[in-house]
């Protein structure tokens, strides 16, 4: 997946920021985002830049990133992903390209969640979404993208589509 990245790339929901921190290693500027604020802490560690703050936030060099990931399900953010990919079309620039891990099966889900470690609630109810490949292409094409590959990791475990910006 890192090697379909071009130039700057932004990744939403960077986590711990094992993918900003392999990006810089290639050369890349790249930007991290997550409402956690250890996630943020992690990234800088692994020698990545990251900021605390939702996609729906304004962000540094909105409309002139070349590439922005949403990886681990991250689809799912704000549980409305047609919402979400317009928000990323806005960040891209006019021939940008968007990475996104779908679903392995064809499924369009909207809910509520919670995080536990062990029996123990870890966050308050959130709303996710999970997305396969077709309800992603009817996002994307409703929302100025359009679906230029597909593919699964060695392991066939993992399913990612590429979008690109429709100028």
């Amino acid at each position: 997946m890192l090697v379909r990245c071009a130039g700057r790339v932004l990744d939403i929901g960077c986590g711990a920021g094992r993918l900003v921190g392999a990006l810089a290693v290639r050369g890349h500027e790249a930007l991290g985002i997550d409402v956690c604020h250890s996630a943020v802490i992690s990234t800088v560690r692994r020698g990545g830049a990251a900021r605390r703050g939702s996609v729906f936030d304004p962000l540094p060099g909105e409309g002139g990133w070349d590439t922005a990931l949403l990886i681990d399900g991250n689809i799912g953010i704000g549980s409305d992903p047609g919402l979400l990919v317009r928000r990323i079309r806005d960040l891209v620039h006019d021939r940008g390209l968007l990475i996104v891990e779908t679903s392995p099966v064809d499924v369009y889900e909207r809910r509520r969640v919670r995080l536990y470690a062990g029996q123990q609630a870890a966050s308050p109810v959130f709303s996710w979404a999970a997305v396969g490949n077709w309800a992603l292409e009817q996002h994307a094409w409703a929302s100025g993208w359009t679906v230029s590959e597909r593919w699964t990791s060695p392991s066939g475990e993992r399913h990612f589509a590429a979008l690109r910006a429709c100028a």
